[in-house]
């Protein structure tokens, strides 16, 4: 097993401990982690692979960084392919940077705040598939100003409380931000 196996495979015990309501979720990646063949941290592995987002929040931690993502047509926090990185967080911290050229970034903790496992859906020659992806709470600095990538159809700062009770938004960020609100 590599390193960074076992230090994910810890992460993932503890947010099962940490997060009971989502034992199932966890008990899912950890079964990717461990059911070898194809690399599930490669996007080749087209039965599901492992990706890293962040919940890029503001500085005083009223607001987070969401984007209008271009292929999905959705808002949704950063984050992207782990192509073979088995670091997730530095996965998450690194696309938080890429998508929004924001500079200053910092991890707030190498353990997931969140987990979600969502369909992706076929495009072009990619067949549909899962995304197993580890959430992690990415602070920005004082300076919020960001560049919007190709990723991106726009960026925006949304106030946490407002994406909890906004019963149009992604169910994944409403759960995020209540679990952040209740921190």
């Amino acid at each position: 097993m590599l390193e960074h196996d076992g230090k994910l495979r810890d992460a993932l015990q503890d947010y099962a401990r940490r997060v009971p309501e989502h034992l199932a979720v966890a008990g899912q990646f950890l079964q990717l982690l461990d059911e070898g063949g194809e690399d599930p941290f490669a996007r080749s592995r087209l039965a599901g692979h492992f990706t890293g987002s962040a919940w890029l929040v503001s500085a005083d931690g009223r607001r987070v960084l969401l984007t209008h993502h271009r292929k999905l047509e959705r808002w949704l926090q950063l984050g992207g392919h782990a192509d073979g990185d088995r670091d997730l967080a530095g996965v998450a911290l690194r696309e938080a940077q890429e998508e929004s050229g924001l500079s200053g970034l910092r991890l707030e903790m190498r353990t997931p705040f969140d987990l979600d496992r969502h369909w992706i859906p076929e495009r072009g020659q990619v067949p549909g598939h899962w995304h197993y992806d580890a959430r992690y709470v990415v602070r920005a600095a004082a300076d919020e100003r960001f560049v919007v990538s190709e990723e991106s159809l726009e960026l925006a700062w949304r106030d946490i409380a407002a994406i909890a009770a906004d019963a149009q938004a992604d169910e994944s960020l409403r759960r995020m931000a209540r679990r952040w609100l209740a921190a």
